[in-house]
């Protein structure tokens, strides 16, 4: 299980990934936005203090439960009680310490500005942009990266008028166009660039870009096309579409000498050149 320390107002702050995310230690959070010497006796208060809270922790609501997670300590490996990401954010909401304001005003700010993103949904993208811009990358790689979203979530409703619906099965169709297209399922491309739970596509190439778009803008085509309705057609339109893609990328690296699937990635670049433009042989 994979363990890190976390910094908020100068303090650690535990966290293990549990299931795909990240989970903290929940005295950890509540010594380092309070001033309290007990941070477990604190946490308990708290719990008498805001029913709702309670309530949650019961797992009332739709948040999850805290778990008791292992962590390595100076004592050995213990278990600790954790919260996902949304739990520590209902945590926080009942702390009424000064240190928790910037993060309570922080959270009504990203609430305020989910609400706008909702009225005009153009702002959603240009803060995208924006955060990239501020990640280093640059503005042809961006470029890029906004078509293959627009691609992606055109492709995706597609989808949901074709019968598509389970989580699992937008899974599986990935992976089937990822599969066709590169050889790798998504799952098996991340490893090959050494990346963990960071999104894929903010570490590719411009031509690993450029052919993850052909080869879903190509599956949408054809399941258009051939009206494909449920599961299994739109997974043979997957693979399709997916085919159309690793054929022109196979035509191209036998033109050009050089693979398109590369271990590159942000993560690894140089602060001067984090611009992943083009790819380089394996």
């Amino acid at each position: 299980m994979e363990t890190r320390i976390a910094l908020f107002q100068k303090k650690e702050i535990r966290k293990t990934l549990h299931a795909g995310e990240w989970w903290f230690v929940i005295t950890d959070v509540v010594a380092a936005l309070t001033d309290s010497a007990n941070a477990t006796g604190y946490f308990k208060d708290m719990r008498r203090r805001d029913p709702a809270l309670a309530d949650a922790l019961k797992g009332g609501g739709q948040i999850a439960t805290p778990l008791a997670l292992e962590f390595p300590t100076a004592g050995g490996r213990q278990k600790l009680t954790c919260w996902h990401t949304e739990g520590i954010f209902r945590l926080i909401q009942s702390i009424p310490s000064p240190k928790a304001e910037p993060f309570k005003r922080w959270l009504a700010k990203v609430g305020y500005e989910r609400v706008q993103e909702i009225e005009d949904p153009e702002l959603a993208t240009k803060r995208t942009r924006a955060l990239y811009r501020a990640k280093g990358y640059s503005e042809a790689w961006i470029e890029r990266r906004m078509r293959s979203i627009a691609i992606r979530d055109e492709l995706t409703d597609e989808r949901k008028k074709r019968g598509v619906k389970e989580q699992r099965e937008y899974s599986i169709l990935t992976a089937e166009i990822s599969k066709a297209a590169f050889g790798l399922t998504p799952s098996e491309y991340a490893a090959h660039k050494g990346l963990k739970r960071q999104n894929l596509r903010d570490h590719m190439t411009d031509l690993e870009l450029i052919f993850s778009m052909l080869g879903e803008a190509a599956t949408t085509e054809i399941a258009r096309t051939t009206d494909t309705q449920g599961f299994a057609p739109n997974q043979a339109a997957a693979k399709q579409g997916g085919t159309v893609a690793g054929n022109a990328r196979r035509e191209l690296e036998r033109k050009s000498g050089r693979k398109v699937v590369s271990r590159e990635n942000y993560l690894d670049a140089p602060e001067s050149a984090k611009r992943l433009r083009g790819s380089r042989p394996d």
